[in-house]
């Protein structure tokens, strides 16, 4: 059986009768976990166990793991910083900065990767603009920066047996409305996003596996949302960007979805008809049920090649973890991080 487009998500810590039926179902090709599926690191480990078990190939296993606000697992993880913090050591010395991206980008895939998980959605690669809510999920507001400390991260990613996922193309870093509850809209024209879009070019330069497409409209560029949107899929991403990983939607269920185009299902068959791989769809139990229900999609080969890619590889324990260099230098950094950045100040006028 192929890895199928949805990816969904359990109810609790362990999974139900009904659920492991769900994950038997051929439209299903993974499950992102949230913090309520995590109570200590055994549970974890015996949860993905059995979501591996339920089929093969394996489903995907992901999760939000960004660090800072964004890090589902805490009790028996390493507490990550948030990006932005890794931003401020580049602006004070950009040796470091890069140094710390890396090894953050390698604990936070090490630490998953002990307990089974497949795939962390991350780096966020937005570009810091002072408006948005993602905040200091960004690390910087140089396109130029962010792209280099984006890569340096998911080459630790990489090091520790992990697939990089780069969102939210195109950008989510100019809009003010959060695509949690609503819809943004993004009035600049494509040549205007030269700067969001630069991090994604230099990462697919060093073959990024995934990213995931924001819900966004942008208006002077294509009346369908980016997530639902050839236009941005087929012709910018794989086209003119010549991206070949998969593509990811942000949670169809999000109200950014939701207010774009139709149903769930109508949503879904729009995302996978502009070039989707997988279709995230979270916290609505009854849409899933729908989708399972009444989704109808043509196999897609190559979409099926490039899903079963981004499988974890390597499984460290975490006792083998502790003992390497890569975790003490991880933990050294760790403490510096949890000080205050240090600041250079310009003595001239």
């Amino acid at each position: 059986m192929t890895l199928g487009p949805l990816m969904i998500d359990l109810e609790g810590t362990a999974v139900t009768a009904e659920e492991r039926e769900m994950l038997r179902h051929p439209l299903v090709g993974g499950v992102i976990l949230f913090t309520r599926n995590y109570t200590d690191p055994a549970q974890l480990t015996a949860l993905v166990a059995e979501i591996h078990a339920a089929r093969s190939p394996p489903l995907i296993v992901a999760v939000d793991h960004e660090g800072g606000r964004v890090q589902r697992f805490r009790t028996g993880f390493s507490a990550l910083p948030a990006p932005r913090r890794i931003g401020h050591e580049y602006d004070a010395d950009a040796r470091a900065g890069l140094e710390l991206a890396r090894s953050m980008g390698w604990l936070m895939a090490a630490e998953l990767r002990a307990h089974g998980v497949d795939l962390s959605f991350a780096p966020c690669v937005d570009i810091d603009y002072g408006v948005s809510f993602i905040t200091d999920r960004a690390f910087h507001s140089s396109p130029e920066v962010v792209g280099k400390l984006a890569t340096a991260y998911a080459h630790g990613m990489r090091d520790a047996g992990m697939a990089a996922t780069a969102k939210h193309f195109p950008g989510h870093g100019a809009v003010v409305a959060d695509s949690h509850l609503t819809l943004p809209v993004d009035r600049r024209e494509l040549a205007d996003l030269t700067g969001d879009l630069f991090p994604y070019r230099r990462l697919i330069a060093n073959g990024l596996p995934a990213v995931m497409v924001a819900h966004i409209l942008f208006p002077a560029v294509e009346e369908a949302p980016s997530s639902l949107s050839a236009r941005w899929i087929r012709d910018v991403l794989r086209g003119e960007m010549r991206f070949q990983g998969v593509v990811f939607t942000d949670d169809l269920s999000m109200g950014g979805a939701a207010a774009a185009f139709g149903d769930v299902v109508t949503r879904a068959t729009r995302a996978l008809s502009a070039g989707c791989d997988m279709l995230p769809v979270c916290n609505q139990r009854p849409a899933v049920v729908e989708l399972l229900d009444r989704l109808r999609v043509e196999p897609e080969p190559a979409s099926g090649l490039r899903l079963v890619r981004l499988h974890g590889r390597g499984r460290p324990s975490p006792e083998d973890l502790a003992s390497r260099p890569e975790w003490q230098r991880a933990q050294e950094w760790l403490q510096r991080c949890a000080a205050a950045p240090a600041l250079k100040l310009d003595s001239g006028c």
